[in-house]
């Protein structure tokens, strides 16, 4: 199993800091959010703090931005880290791109595969040199000058992966991206019924093997050096479950364990802007089914028996300082001895 640091800093000296000590720790790479920083400038800052771990936007908000823009941002990250950025993509929730991003929202299925089809339309015009002629229903690129476009790259392709909860949209992911990106807002019970089906089932329509394809997260974790560490991030975990519960895109999560009563009342809550008060309506057995929860001596465990041969990759919280670091060292190591199917992509493989 691969180990990323899940990096959410806008401020650029502190988000510096924070990737050199996940190196350092031996993280396998860094994830960095869209919340309240663009992740592309982000992921640039990481990129250029480290020298060997992988930089993977989890995710970059697609629908508000051009393929071509989101194209050019990504070639440019994979050129300056020497090959190791990872695009990962979603495709937020229809409030947000109306009401937050001013963009008009389409039905999200079609528009995410051909935005994923645009990206490897425009990388394999730079790349090869041809004309670029990309027509869909909900994009077209048909003009590439040679003045903008960049050199070929000698890194290989840019892995894409795809933000999926819904079963069509883990269809969707194992039928065109090279891998997912599962939504912490996932119990083990939903990956074993839904998830891994539904993925392979995306797989199986374009004759993939799973070993090519990489599944990143499912699910929270709660973990720290002690009991009172791990009590606090416990409490954050409870916020965000109450939040991500109030979202309607994520109720087959709650229905798939009979909490239906639980999401329609989080739902109300959120519109009567009583946000304060949700997380009290989670409880400490919802908590665990979403999440696991260990101190650094026992997370290993607890990760296997939640995650292995599940996912292939999992993301932790940075390091605070050089001794957690040290600390967790050895813990990364104890948890990437776990088994994973992903193998590589098939150019790699």
């Amino acid at each position: 199993m691969r180990i990323d640091a899940f990096i959410d800093q806008p401020n650029h000296k502190r988000l510096k800091r924070a990737c050199t000590l996940a190196e350092i720790a031996g993280f396998d790479g860094i994830t960095i959010p869209e919340i309240t920083n663009d992740p592309f400038i982000s992921a640039a800052i990481a990129a250029d703090a480290t020298e060997k771990v992988d930089v993977r936007t989890g995710i970059a908000v697609a629908f508000p931005r051009s393929p071509m823009n989101v194209a050019t941002s990504a070639w440019q990250l994979h050129e300056n880290s020497a090959g190791r950025f990872v695009l990962g993509i979603g495709t937020q929730v229809k409030g947000h791109i109306e009401r937050r991003f001013s963009t008009a929202w389409t039905k999200p299925y079609p528009r995410l595969r051909d935005y994923v089809w645009a990206l490897r339309a425009i990388w394999a015009s730079w790349q090869d040199k041809q004309p670029l002629n990309f027509t869909s229903d909900n994009y077209a690129h048909t003009l590439m000058t040679p003045e903008f476009a960049p050199k070929p790259s000698t890194y290989g392709p840019i892995p894409i992966h795809t933000a999926a909860v819904r079963p069509a949209m883990l269809r969707l992911a194992g039928r065109v991206s090279d891998g997912v990106r599962l939504h912490g807002f996932c119990t083990r019970m939903y990956l074993d019924d839904v998830v891994l089906p539904n993925l392979q089932a995306g797989l199986d329509r374009v004759d993939r093997e799973r070993e090519t394809f990489e599944v990143c997260g499912g699910g929270f974790i709660a973990t720290g050096p002690d009991e009172e560490a791990v009590a606090k991030r416990v409490e954050w975990v409870r916020y965000r479950l109450a939040f991500y519960g109030s979202t309607r895109t994520y109720s087959p999560v709650l229905e798939a364990h009979g909490w239906h009563d639980l999401g329609a009342e989080l739902h109300a809550m959120s519109k009567q802007g009583r946000w304060a008060e949700m997380a009290a309506r989670i409880d400490d057995d919802v908590v665990r089914q979403f999440t696991a929860v260990a101190t650094f001596e026992n997370l290993a465990a607890e990760v296997e028996r939640r995650f292995a041969g599940l996912t292939d990759r999992i993301d932790l919280f940075a390091p605070a300082d050089e001794k957690e670091a040290a600390t967790l060292a050895d813990v990364l190591d104890d948890i990437r001895r776990l088994p994973r199917r992903y193998k590589g992509l098939v150019s790699e493989a």
